[in-house]
């Protein structure tokens, strides 16, 4: 784009308020930049008294309110918020940050009875919720694509298909715990929310085009409602090239070395991954060494590691190596619900022929409406009422056996039907 170009662009912007194209498509075709939110860029909310005017003026604002979070994943330890971004007609948009202000609850409780607009809502509501938080209705604009039937549905890709803007996504990845923030970076989490009251308005009149509107709440209202995730069972099963260690004994030496890890990079307020990779884990658990040189010989305790880094990642070795047999983990992480589907041929014939039958009527179904075919249903509620139908096989005990596993009364509906079917197959030669 010519310097001419971006300058007509900005101007178009400033002009029309930041407003949408009439029809969704800009002029000539092409995106329009979207490079300043439209009343400027706010100055970052950090102490009390700023933040209890911001929360005065949201809560004088009207409309739903468009919320959006910043993590610094990769760089620090956990999933907190960095850096908060709100806009709300009559209020504006207001950057928060967190580390001044930690707790937003009385921002949260201002805007309790309001809907809030996020995108990927999942994603953002846990860190939302550690600073208090918490929606009790909500429009996810990421949900809303997919079940609309967009090809992509990153919110770049959606402002710029829906209302004919493109979105700057350079600094998605970047350090959010960084202070002061750079003023390129501020930018870009102010226009993060600056349509996204106009990408949720578009979407609700497409969702109910389709007929979907309804299908659509009731996914959101699940959303909202749902409690916190449980904390992870044995997390340290999840390293990555888990699948290499196949003795107990090595087990016990990923378990150690990755909960020394933690404890290190808790400490430290740092991502794990910057501590000790996973592959070092794995190495090492398949090495056994003997000592720190043995270490030192592994790939990811090379020479940039002190003496006594090595050190203590060898005594975590050690320990997991004197471990007695009775202490040791077990080969399969014990996990309720049916096996792996690709031992079920061997396991129960049948369950998966009903799998096989029931995972190509979800799949055609899904397809017909335009949506993904784990947003028409769940692949882990397809596979755990194909391995325990209900009984006797009815409409009316399908249908409770959906529910019971979390399924909305919409798929409910679209899906028993398919599943009665799916559930009446036989194994060949039964």
């Amino acid at each position: 784009m010519t310097d001419a170009q971006e300058t007509a662009a900005q101007t178009s912007l400033r002009t029309t308020g930041g407003a949408p194209p009439d029809n969704g498509v800009p002029a000539g075709g092409l995106p329009i930049p979207l490079l300043e939110p439209r009343e400027g860029i706010p100055p970052v909310v950090a102490d009390e008294e700023s933040l209890a005017a911001v929360t005065a003026a949201f809560a004088a604002g009207s409309g739903p309110v468009a919320v959006d979070a910043e993590r610094a994943s990769g760089y620090r330890y956990g999933q907190r918020a960095y850096l908060v971004q709100l806009r709300r007609e009559g209020a504006g948009t207001a950057l928060i940050d967190p580390v001044g202000c930690p707790d937003l609850s009385g921002l949260g409780e201002a805007l309790a009875g309001a809907e809030w607009i996020l995108h990927a809502a999942t994603q953002d509501l846990p860190c939302l919720r550690d600073i208090g938080m918490r929606p009790t209705r909500l429009f996810d604009t990421e949900l809303a694509g997919r079940l609309a039937g967009f090809p992509r549905v990153g919110l770049g890709a959606m402002v710029e298909s829906v209302l004919g803007y493109a979105l700057e996504k350079g600094h998605s990845a970047v350090d959010w715990s960084t202070r002061p923030l750079p003023e390129p970076w501020l930018r870009y989490a102010a226009l993060d929310v600056e349509l996204l009251v106009d990408l949720r308005d578009a979407l609700e009149k497409e969702l109910d085009r389709q007929g979907k509107l309804g299908w659509a709440l009731e996914e959101f209202d699940a959303i909202a409602s749902a409690p916190p995730a449980p904390p992870r069972k044995d997390p340290w099963r999840r390293t990555s090239g888990m699948h290499k260690v196949r003795r107990r004994r090595q087990m016990a030496v990923v378990r150690e070395l990755w909960n020394t890890r933690d404890r290190i990079a808790q400490r430290r307020d740092v991502s794990p991954g910057k501590v000790l990779g996973d592959a070092a884990i794995v190495e090492a658990a398949l090495a056994l060494p003997t000592g720190v040189q043995a270490l030192t010989a592994l790939p990811g305790f090379g020479q940039r590691m002190g003496r006594r880094q090595l050190e203590q990642w060898q005594a975590a070795v050690d320990r997991a190596k004197a471990l007695p047999d009775t202490e040791l983990p077990q080969p399969g992480q014990s996990v309720a619900g049916p096996p792996p589907p690709r031992s079920w041929a061997d396991k129960d014939p049948a369950a998966a022929a009903r799998l096989s039958a029931a995972r190509a009527a979800v799949t055609a179904l899904a397809e017909e409406l335009s949506m993904p075919q784990e947003n028409l249903l769940s692949p882990d509620t397809v596979r755990r009422v194909c391995w325990e139908p209900p009984a006797p096989l009815t409409p009316d005990a399908v249908s409770a056996a959906l529910t019971a596993l979390g399924a909305r009364a919409w798929q409910v509906t679209l899906t028993t039907p398919l599943l009665v079917k799916a559930l009446e197959v036989r194994a060949p030669g039964a």
